[in-house]
């Protein structure tokens, strides 16, 4: 018996969809953190650390081989990795000098450091190499739907990326401006957006959201690039400017979230998987540029001053050098059962998040769809 399938082969085109979408992930989450702990890693070989395992994974070990002191081994679960040093903990600290703890204070600063560090470096390549091959983007003046945000009032309307707008509330929009002053006149309320998709004239009532840095409407949607060639020395600049950029947005999104006393908009593994997949079918220069984007975020995260990150342990070992007291093992327990507490909550916060925005677009697709047009 052959496999049933739905017509045009529904179910396997779903099948590859998912299959495209898990391996972007996998991809993602694996290699961001697989080279944060490589940045730890060669840090410690420099330094004569020794490093008594370094894996690829998490979880039971599949195979591995010992080379040297340090066993490489490759683990069930292939998403990110880890470096175990001897000496990490104080309590199993012997005094060795090839041990973490027995290092001065300002090489176990250079050791947390080179990670999140690896992450720009990793960010900064996926961006140069990204301009340099495709070229550096330029909005479009076509008013075609080149991505969207997610969670956005176009996505749970039904609209795509690749659809053209033909026209809002019924009046013909021939470039891109004409469809944002549209939009962006209409702060939370609904509109109705005519739309072509693969020859065919499609209808969407979509109801904008509110942008309250701008005043602005806004239903998610960007225009599609254009991209222009630049030589080598542009594509680093770029390169550079990215990693800058949005270091400076998430810094300045959340001190203004903070002063305004608003919840932190957080993705969870939940809606990073779904930014994944989405750019995952985008097309390549997405997919790399998004993989550079939750390497920035990453390395950022890592270096805020909470304990058990890399910036937590930086704050200690700084002070430990200011005031020339050493650390005791029950400071470093208790530091940690605070840095547990805040990241278990960090993480309840950001997976209520994703509940939130799958229950809002489960609610709105049955009343906002993409219907044929008369």
């Amino acid at each position: 018996m052959g496999q049933a399938q739905g017509p045009g082969g529904v179910r396997p085109a779903m099948n590859y969809y998912y299959l495209q979408s898990a391996g972007a992930a996998l991809l993602t989450f694996g290699l961001v953190i697989l080279l944060h702990e490589l940045g730890h890693f060669l840090m410690c070989r420099r330094l004569g650390v020794r490093v008594e395992k370094f894996a690829f994974g998490m979880g039971p070990e599949l195979f591995g081989v010992a080379c040297g002191e340090t066993r490489y081994a490759l683990c069930a679960f292939p998403v990110g990795g880890f470096v175990k040093l001897a000496g990490e903990d104080l309590e199993s600290c012997t005094g060795r000098p090839d041990e973490y703890y027995s290092q001065a204070w300002h090489r176990r600063l250079a050791i947390v450091f080179s990670g999140p560090i690896m992450n720009y470096c990793l960010a900064f390549c996926l961006f140069t190499g990204v301009v340099y091959l495709k070229g550096l983007p330029q909005y479009g003046e076509e008013p075609v739907i080149g991505n969207m945000m997610a969670g956005y009032p176009a996505e749970r309307a039904g609209i795509r990326i690749g659809d053209q707008v033909l026209a809002v509330n019924g009046r013909p929009v021939a470039t891109w401006k004409q469809l944002s002053d549209a939009v962006h006149g209409r702060p939370r309320q609904e509109v109705s957006i005519r739309l072509r998709r693969e020859g065919r004239d499609l209808q969407a009532l979509v109801t904008t959201r509110l942008d309250e840095a701008t005043g602005f409407g806004v239903i998610g949607i960007m225009p599609q690039p254009v991209y222009k060639s630049v030589d080598a020395l542009t594509a680093v600049r770029e390169g550079a400017a990215q990693c800058y950029g949005l270091t400076a947005f998430t810094v300045k999104t959340i001190l203004s979230k903070l002063y305004r006393g608003q919840r932190p908009d957080l993705a969870g593994p939940v809606g990073i998987i779904q930014m994944v997949s989405r750019a995952a079918h985008s097309g390549w220069e997405d997919l790399v540029f998004f993989i550079g984007l939750i390497s920035v975020a990453i390395g950022f995260f890592n270096l805020l001053p909470v304990p058990l990150l890399d910036g937590g342990r930086a704050v200690m070992y700084l002070w430990e050098g200011v005031s020339r007291r050493k650390l005791t093992t029950e400071f470093m327990r208790r530091a940690d059962g605070v840095g547990i507490a805040l990241l278990v909550l960090l993480l309840i916060l950001a997976t209520y998040n994703d509940f939130l925005r799958l229950r809002d677009d489960r609610a709105a697709r049955p009343a906002q769809t993409v219907e044929a047009a008369p």
